[in-house]
């Protein structure tokens, strides 16, 4: 009973189905998804899962939260019930040309670039006075459930849409032009493997056609490895990369630190290559960031915006919430919120979008998901003067940065706030302080979000 199950048990209650809505949490704990379901023709089962729910169930719709080894699940499976979730009820049902967008890290700011410069792109049409007969939509992992919009989509509308690997798991189609911005290890306390969820991120291409597009990381292994292999994809590949020129079209960072796009006959069919903006005029901080604007370029040419549209939001999109938010200077003192680095990548990409010479006081710590720390540890023994570690995961990344530097260059707290309250005593004047846990938020918070909406409070009141 979250924003997910809602959003499906509304339209699939509207639309003539017996819903039954499920949450193993207590009706107190379930009060504000109760009182949104208050006018909709749906039963509610809350405190468990018991399996006589499956008594004549033909479908069995999965949140993004629940792990496919749930013994209803699993008892599901024995009996031939069908599985789904709210994403691929609504791909099945949605008229519009589809942008999806997956990845371990970049996706949301991706989905949000794009979806900002198609829009753009049919603003600056309608100044122009050349109207445009379409529609842009953002949502799915990101903030709207979009199967609440499906019914008001139109076959010329773009729907720019964010997967995650738990959305991926039950989908059996692909949209008409997919990303994968990067694979590196994530959520593997709810994949049983590296392999697992690496064919999980691979199910946005599965399904593709000849007449769809792939627009893919060259920069990244496991894309590329997945990408030789037999029978890879059918759909037409798109490369986009900060190390190299791709072969035919795509999106690069030349040797000049230019990004550039070559997407023949959907952006200037006459122009070889065009120049998007030099690095220096992009808003957003890190090399990670080049690469989803990048990608988000692509795609949204591939979606008919115009270069225009692209360069203006390029050069202007300061960044969403979480993701290398500046908070505040205090005492010539810059904290940074990076809440949504759940994982050791996203904290080393956060410690790479300062210069080398930048003193670092960093925050690690929140819920672990069993991944591989070895490289993050190097990378904050070389960029930080000083590391403090807070919640579940705190004690075990210490113990392996103790083994490599002296114990006076780190910290090691119960709580988030106390965490701060020594990087605020330790800061001097051009330091700057790094909110990057590198773990999930659920040992202390209910997601990334609450948790550096918590943050920023707290530095707002040092």
């Amino acid at each position: 009973m979250a924003r997910q199950g809602i959003a499906l048990a509304r339209y699939l209650s509207t639309h003539g189905a017996h819903v039954v809505v499920n949450d193993k949490r207590s009706p107190d704990a379930l009060r504000d998804a109760l009182a949104a379901l208050t006018n909709v023709p749906v039963c509610t089962v809350m405190g468990g899962h018991p399996l006589d729910l499956l008594n004549n169930c033909d479908l069995l719709c999965l949140s993004g939260g629940i792990p496919n080894d749930l013994e209803i699940v699993k008892e599901a499976q024995k009996r031939g019930i069908p599985l789904s979730n709210d994403s691929q009820i609504f791909m099945e049902l949605c008229p519009a040309i589809l942008i999806g967008i997956t990845g371990s890290a970049g996706k949301t700011t991706t989905t949000t670039l794009t979806y900002e410069m198609l829009l753009a792109s049919v603003n600056e049409a309608n100044r122009l006075h050349q109207s445009t007969n379409y529609r842009i939509w953002v949502g799915g992992n990101i903030g709207n459930p979009l199967i609440s919009d499906v019914d008001q989509m139109h076959p010329n509308d773009r729907v720019v849409m964010e997967l995650s690997s738990f959305q991926l798991q039950q989908i059996t189609l692909s949209p008409h032009i997919a990303c994968i911005t990067n694979i590196t290890p994530n959520h593997l306390d709810r994949h049983p493997s590296m392999a697992d969820y690496i064919a999980a991120k691979k199910r946005i291409l599965d399904e593709q056609t000849p007449q769809d597009w792939g627009v893919l990381c060259a920069d990244d292994e496991n894309i590329c490895q997945l990408a030789i292999q037999p029978g890879f994809s059918p759909a037409k590949i798109v490369w986009f990369s900060i190390k190299q020129t791709p072969f035919g079209e795509g999106a690069w960072l030349d040797e000049d630190g230019n990004l550039r796009l070559r997407i023949g006959g959907i952006t200037d069919s006459t122009v070889a290559s065009q120049h998007i903006c030099h690095r220096r005029d992009l808003q957003l901080m890190g090399e990670h960031n080049i690469l989803n604007v990048l990608a988000a370029s692509t795609l949204a040419a591939l979606g008919g915006a115009s270069l225009s549209a692209i360069r203006q939001v390029a050069t202007t999109f300061t960044g969403v919430a979480h993701r290398l938010q500046m908070v505040r200077e205090v005492n010539r003192v810059r904290y940074y919120n990076d809440s949504i680095a759940t994982a050791p990548e996203r904290l080393m990409a956060g410690l790479r979008a300062f210069p080398n010479a930048q003193s670092i006081i960093l925050l690690c710590g929140g819920k672990d998901k069993y991944l591989p720390w070895d490289e993050a540890v190097t990378l904050m023994n070389e960029r930080c003067t000083h590391v403090i570690f807070f919640g579940e995961l705190g004690p075990m990344v210490a113990q392996k940065l103790a083994a490599t530097r002296p114990s006076s260059g780190l910290s090691v707290f119960h709580t988030l706030p106390d965490a701060l309250q020594k990087a605020a005593e330790l800061a001097k004047p051009g330091d700057v302080v790094l909110f990057s846990p590198g773990g999930t938020s659920f040992d202390a918070f209910v997601d990334f979000a609450e948790r550096g909406e918590k943050f920023k409070e707290w530095v707002n009141l040092l």
